[in-house]
């Protein structure tokens, strides 16, 4: 595998000055015993490659979906349910993956259990909720992770790195979108039942694009006006979530810093699917990868002047093309996890976070602050789109 040195040299960073800052590897011989729930997204994770992680057993209520998971993680131990697997005295933590209205009743009964919790995106469905995990967090004392993908998107990775090193100049304003057309297919079983996603408001799945403001600059989002869009089909008008008559939702949020965020969550229309955000700076600017087929690109604030078509002056800002690291050949990983994997490599990175805030003691990146910071913003927004915009201010969960 390529070394970080090497890799450094062979992709410019090092003349650059971009410093990586990963995690130290110590010798510690700690492992992490962690049960697994939920056989969909739970199985695109890579706890048995952590040199610090043992896959003690797994759980799901589906037989089939065991049975794939004990395949996957190489485990000859599963539960019929998380209520059974969190009694396993043996196990330390618990990824939950299931559905996303159960996240917070299955986070809550594993840490009073006493074992840490690294959970699938959102963190929670509703205030009430928010409140009730974070409480939950802070009495316990345990660990929570949220496994939101955009934190270690590649370009996020880079993004974060250069708004430390002030390349950006003043991040006024951000934009971010997670479009996915098609949306609707998810919304049954195999056998025509109704899942969780039937008529999910676009803003209470959220955080592939609120993380990209919180998660880059540290700001909090603490203002929001949200619209949404419907048309009457039975999916918006008969639901789960106070029949929600909305397929897609675009929100304008304000920062503790006077700055913009644009978030469009869309669930239909013709519209060509990703999960990017595009910062804009007061010297650099950057986008990720647009579906259209442009990007990585970084605009540079110019000194050269040119004419609009009306004869004014304007500065003239120079692009590039900007060729994206892959940050997972290096050694920001262990090197078992040096490969690809899914959300643009983020996996690897979210597996490793998750094992080495718990052997190092520390807390993870995303841990409960930071993932209601990314989540509530999106339950108001939906609670805005629902008066018709109204503004309304977003609570922030802070211990002091």
């Amino acid at each position: 595998m390529i070394s970080r040195r090497d890799f450094l040299k062979t992709t410019g960073l090092a003349a650059a000055g971009m410093a990586l800052s990963p995690h130290v590897f110590g010798a510690s011989e700690k492992k992490v015993r962690i049960g697994v729930v939920g056989g969909n997204f739970g199985c695109a994770f890579y706890w048995h490659e952590h040199p610090n992680c043992i896959v003690e057993a797994v759980s799901d209520l589906i037989p089939a979906r065991r049975e794939r998971l004990m395949k996957v993680y190489k485990c000859s131990k599963s539960y019929e349910s998380l209520e059974k697997l969190i009694l396993d005295k043996n196990i330390d933590a618990v990824a939950i993956f299931t559905g996303a209205p159960d996240h917070v009743r299955h986070c809550v009964a594993t840490l009073k259990t006493g074992k840490h919790v690294c959970c699938a995106v959102p963190a929670a469905m509703s205030l009430d909720e928010a409140h009730e995990l974070h409480d939950t967090v802070k009495r316990t004392g345990l660990t929570y992770m949220m496994a939101e993908t955009s934190y270690y998107k590649q370009a996020a990775i880079t993004a974060r790195q250069w708004f430390k090193e002030g390349k950006f100049g003043v991040v006024f304003y951000t934009e971010a979108e997670y479009l996915h057309p098609g949306a609707d297919k998810l919304s049954f079983d195999d056998k025509g039942n109704k899942t969780w996603r039937h008529g999910l408001p676009p803003m209470l799945y959220p955080t592939h694009c609120t993380a990209f403001v919180p998660g880059i600059t540290g700001e909090r989002l603490v203002e929001v006006t949200c619209t949404g869009w419907g048309d009457g089909a039975p999916e918006v008008t008969e639901n789960r979530y106070g029949n929600n008559p909305f397929w897609n939702e675009i929100a304008f949020f304000k920062t503790d810093k006077g700055h913009s965020l644009r978030v469009a969550r869309w669930r239909t229309g013709a519209v060509r699917g990703c999960e990017r955000a595009q910062w804009y700076g007061t010297k650099m600017s950057f986008f990720m990868e647009n579906p259209l087929g442009l990007g990585p690109i970084i605009v540079r604030a110019g000194k050269q002047m040119e004419k609009d078509d009306a004869g004014f002056e304007r500065a003239l800002s120079p692009f590039e093309k900007y060729e994206q690291p892959s940050y997972w050949k290096t050694d920001m990983l262990p090197e078992p996890l040096r490969h690809t994997s899914g959300h643009g490599g983020s996996h690897t990175f979210l597996t490793h976070e998750f094992i080495d805030a718990l052997v190092n003691n520390r807390k993870p990146a995303v841990n409960i602050h930071e993932a209601l910071a990314y989540t509530v913003p999106g339950i108001v927004a939906h609670a805005s789109a629902l008066k018709g915009g109204d503004q309304m201010k977003i609570p922030t969960f802070y211990d002091g």
